[in-house]
């Protein structure tokens, strides 16, 4: 049984298996009402987060007896205290698989010191220490859990690191292949080119840890500096470059309102939510992948780098620390920058000289094709599958 809010459609493999049941549940949205002030939104989060937990309980009691709870944070409250009394009601074992922090989310909106931000690290410490075991997506956040929730490995209560592994529909296409799906793509989508296009996938979940401001930046400071190289010698082009950012949610309008106002010459922008079963191709057919992942909490590491290496396609990433340099090694499987201004020069360098001489990217493209292993099957049994089945 999966339990979750309603919104993108799942994949067929999921909703076409008579094994799995979906339950979907409409997320309470009226903190999002409060445009500005932090009162309003504290008081209206909070009616979200007793409307939640009804809604939640009432089918986590509702489903066939579960013999494991396996739940994902965030977000955090009320899911982990629901969900530990669901468990214990229930006698199952509840896990809980740490991809962030939901208490560094809230920060982004109410800062750091915040009260409720307080509050909300206290009730996620003592929702994790009531769970039987834990797995987390990177050792910086097994460290973070051992040394500010308390909660350390043992036999007892296992605290395991599984990493996001891209799913088997994630695989490298060859060249003519790729070239056949974007051009399939670009007449979806609207685009109009001349002449030789680099194509750069952007997936994104259009939340307040992504960073939409850096890339709007960054292809200004790119256009101008492509204008001066043109400028310098008649015989010069650069070649057109294509930006999608893929994904859906409530900042995807007010970023097409900035960038339709861009004086894109070389550089066109384009949003479009895929269908699940088109995602891995279209993801595939990139030449480079874009991470703008400004991490909350500084110890997760986002999907969508790893579903890019299972195409294998390299990644230019918004840096946050070592948690994300577990994955990502800068020069080999990708390129990490810190500003507008590294961003703009990382892709003039990478397609300046695109397609005749492509040798940085191929090398990369490498990198990311060994960054693909091992797979998710491999490690779902040797990290998961002893957390969550012991014995």
């Amino acid at each position: 049984d999966m339990v979750g809010y309603e919104g993108a459609p799942l994949p067929k493999s999921l909703t076409g298996n008579p094994r799995v049941t979906v339950h979907r549940l409409v997320e309470p949205r009226m903190r999002h009402s409060a445009k500005q002030g932090k009162i309003a939104f504290g008081f209206l989060a909070t009616i979200d987060a007793v409307r939640a937990a009804f809604k939640l309980g009432r089918a986590l009691l509702r489903i066939p007896k579960p013999d494991l709870l396996l739940v994902q944070n965030p977000p955090s409250i009320p899911t982990l205290q629901v969900s530990w009394i669901a468990a214990r009601l229930r006698g199952a074992r509840l896990v809980i698989d740490w991809h962030n922090l939901g208490y560094t989310i809230l920060a982004l909106r109410l800062g750091r010191r915040h009260v409720a931000v307080r509050l909300a690290r206290w009730m996620e410490m003592v929702g994790g220490r009531m769970a039987d075991a834990h797995l987390c997506v990177s050792r910086g956040f097994a460290r973070f859990l051992a040394d500010r929730f308390g909660l350390k490995d043992s036999p007892v209560r296992p605290v395991r690191v599984l990493y996001d592994r891209p799913a088997a529909a994630f695989t490298p296409i060859e060249r003519i292949e790729r070239e056949q799906i974007r051009q399939a793509l670009f007449v979806r989508l609207g685009i109009r080119h001349t002449g030789t296009v680099g194509f750069i996938v952007c997936p994104t979940s259009w939340t307040a840890d992504e960073d939409f401001d850096l890339v709007i930046d960054a292809v200004r400071e790119l256009e101008d500096r492509i204008r001066g190289w043109e400028a310098g010698r008649a015989s010069r082009r650069f070649p057109e470059l294509v930006i999608l950012v893929t994904g859906e949610g409530q900042r995807r309008t007010e970023f097409e309102r900035r960038f339709g106002g861009l004086p894109a010459r070389r550089v066109q922008l384009r949003t479009r939510w895929l269908e699940p079963e088109d995602y891995p191709q279209i993801v595939g057919s990139a030449d480079m992948g874009l991470c703008l992942h400004r991490s909350s909490s500084g110890v997760d590491i986002p999907m969508k780098v790893v579903d890019l290496f299972g195409a294998g396609v390299p990644v230019f990433a918004l840096d946050y620390g070592a948690s994300l340099a577990e994955r990502l090694r800068h020069g080999v499987n990708g390129r990490l920058f810190s500003n507008a201004r590294q961003l703009s020069d990382l892709l003039f360098d990478a397609f300046e000289t695109f397609p005749a001489e492509s040798a940085e990217l191929d090398r990369l493209r490498k990198g990311a094709r060994r960054s693909a292993h091992p797979t998710w099957e491999e490690g779902w049994s040797n990290e998961a599958r002893p957390v969550l089945l012991p014995g």
